[in-house]
This record gives C-alpha cells, sequence and structure tokens, in this order.
C-alpha cells in the first residue's frame, strides 16, 4: 500500500478549497436570495425570522401545523401561479382582476401584494393575521363592476371568496405533494385543508372544506360556473411570459409549465394551454424540482445571513453599548 506523501497537508489543502468554493458561491446565493425575495415580496420585510427560535404569540397555525410546512417550501412559487390560472377561470373572479387590477403593467405588485399576505396570515401574530384580513374586506369592497356577459360581480361577494381561497388550497397541496421536500399523508393533507379554513373565515368566504374529500366535491359542484373568455385566455397567456426580473426570468421559465402540468387537462384546454405528452414528466418534472431546491437553498442563505448578521450586530452591542 503506498502512503499518502502528504499526510499533514491534504485535510489543510481540502478545507481551503472548501472555504474557496464557498467564498465564491455565497455571494451568488445571497444574490439570488434577495432577487428571488424581492420578486415575491416586493420591500416588504419578512414577517417572522423563521431561523430564530419563535418567541410570543405563534399566530394562527403555529410551527407545529402542517401550514407552516407547507407554506415555507419552494414549491409555493409553483403552487401560486396554479392558483392564479384556476381562478380566472371563474369569469366573475376574472372581471374583477381585469377591470381593477394593473397586472399587465406592475406584476410585482400584486404578486407582492399576494404573498406578503400569504405570509403575514401563515408566519404572523394572530393581530397582525386579522389586520392583513381587514385590509382585503377594504379593498375587496371597492372591486365592483360588471363582467363582459353582463352580469355584477363584488369581491366581498363571499361566493367568489369562497373560490379564490379553494383555488389557492388545492393549488399549494398540489404543488408541494409533487415538488415538495416531503410530500403529505393522507391525514396530512386534511389536516392542511382544515387548518387553512380559518383563512376563509376570516375573509368572510361561505363555508369551506375542511378535507380533501370535500375539497374535491366543491370543485366538482363549481365546474357548471365556470368558463374563460377572452380575458381569461389574455391573462392565462401572460402568466406564461410576464416582465419579470431578469434574475429569475429563467426559473420562472421552468414554473410556469410545472404549474400548467399540476392543472387538469379539462382545465388546460378552456386556458388553451398546451402540454405536450411527456414533455411534463420527463423534462419539466425534473427541471422544476432541481429549480425549487436552487431557490430554496438561496432563501434560506439568505436567512441564515440575516440573522447570523443580526446576532452579531447583537453580541456588539452588549460588549460596547456606545459603539452600537
Amino acid at each position: 500500500m503506498t502512503s499518502n506523501p502528504f499526510p499533514s497537508t491534504a485535510p489543510a489543502v481540502g478545507a481551503a478549497v472548501d472555504a474557496a468554493l464557498r467564498a465564491a458561491v455565497e455571494p451568488v446565493r445571497l444574490q439570488l436570495g434577495r432577487a428571488l425575495r424581492g420578486f415575491i415580496a416586493g420591500d416588504g420585510e419578512p414577517v417572522r425570522d423563521l431561523i430564530a427560535p419563535i418567541e410570543g404569540d405563534p399566530g394562527l397555525f403555529g410551527p407545529d401545523s402542517v401550514t407552516w410546512r407547507v407554506h415555507s417550501d419552494g414549491a409555493m412559487l409553483i403552487g401560486g401561479i396554479r392558483a392564479l390560472l384556476l381562478q380566472i377561470m371563474h369569469p366573475l373572479a376574472m372581471a374583477g382582476v381585469a377591470d381593477h387590477s394593473d397586472y399587465r403593467h406592475h406584476p410585482e405588485a400584486r404578486l407582492a401584494r399576494t404573498s406578503q399576505f400569504v405570509a403575514t396570515t401563515t408566519f404572523g401574530t394572530t393581530e397582525q393575521a386579522h389586520q392583513a384580513a381587514a385590509i382585503v374586506k377594504r379593498v375587496h369592497t371597492k372591486v365592483v363592476g360588471t363582467a363582459p356577459d353582463g352580469r355584477p360581480y363584488s369581491a366581498s361577494d363571499p361566493h367568489l371568496i369562497s373560490w379564490v381561497h379553494h383555488a389557492e388550497v388545492d393549488s399549494f397541496l398540489a404543488a408541494y405533494q409533487r415538488y415538495g421536500s416531503q410530500p403529505l399523508t393522507d391525514a396530512e393533507a386534511d389536516q392542511y385543508v382544515s387548518e387553512m379554513a380559518v383563512i376563509n373565515e376570516l375573509l368572510d368566504g361561505e363555508p369551506p372544506a375542511t378535507s380533501v374529500a370535500e375539497l374535491r366535491d366543491y370543485f366538482d359542484r363549481m365546474r357548471p360556473e365556470l368558463s374563460v373568455g377572452k380575458q381569461g385566455r389574455d391573462a392565462a397567456r401572460w402568466l406564461l411570459f410576464p416582465p419579470v426580473q431578469a434574475a429569475v426570468r429563467p426559473a420562472y421559465g421552468v414554473l410556469a409549465p410545472a404549474a400548467i402540468g399540476l392543472l387538469s387537462s379539462e382545465a388546460r384546454t378552456a386556458l388553451r394551454l398546451p402540454l405536450l405528452p411527456g414533455v411534463d414528466s420527463l423534462m419539466v418534472q425534473p427541471a422544476a424540482r432541481a429549480i425549487v431546491r436552487t431557490l430554496g437553498w438561496a432563501i434560506n442563505g439568505l436567512a441564515e445571513y440575516e440573522y447570523a448578521e443580526r446576532l452579531a450586530a447583537e453580541s456588539l452591542a452588549e460588549a460596547d453599548p456606545e459603539a452600537a
């Protein structure tokens, strides 16, 4: 057996290479994390530091809930796109978006508002969650009008509130089950639907589903109300190619097809969103899983970096109050 000619230096060289790689990769990780957070939440600050120990009021769900587990996963990005595609299949909901949202020119603003609401009601305190719901309800009172088919609509309509809620729950669950870090058991999936019912109740929607079976029954009942006109088809096409930041454009180019692949064939046909046979399973799904893991790596890296910065600043303040 040939002995190692550099027994004392090899570990040091390996450590040096590892440190060099970390030094080269870390700025990229932080840059991607900041770009992604800006794309998702705009200029809003994180609702709660999920790296630090949870102190005080845990909010509507708490760290042991299935909702925290699902909503902290990168698969939520795919679920969010799928939810928007599903929501526009209701002509009255779509009319409200078309008439009262400037999503074509400022997509980041609409996405940020939605993301902040989900983050606040999931990870914020109970008071913050109720405040977020109150803001949404005030906005809803201004979203009224007449759809292209002549029917009046109101975003405060409990029926439409319930539609938006169930589309989100179904989409977040579907995305997590396919792309999440650890798919839920049947019991956990039921628990997620049940936990999320409180959001629908806060917004004054119709009685919500509290299990996966009830969620399926809900969509069966809603099917006769769904149709996609020009407004919906235009919105669906826009969602495939929105004017997003250059830093996240390649990732979005994978996440959007992944969201389409989670829709039923009936929904894809109505929205005129093609899905070539075999492409979803052979190309889109593997690429989307890689993207979700990469984005999670970036976001978690940014959170860990900022947490370490705060700890260092607090230690400095304790050691030298005048310097702080």
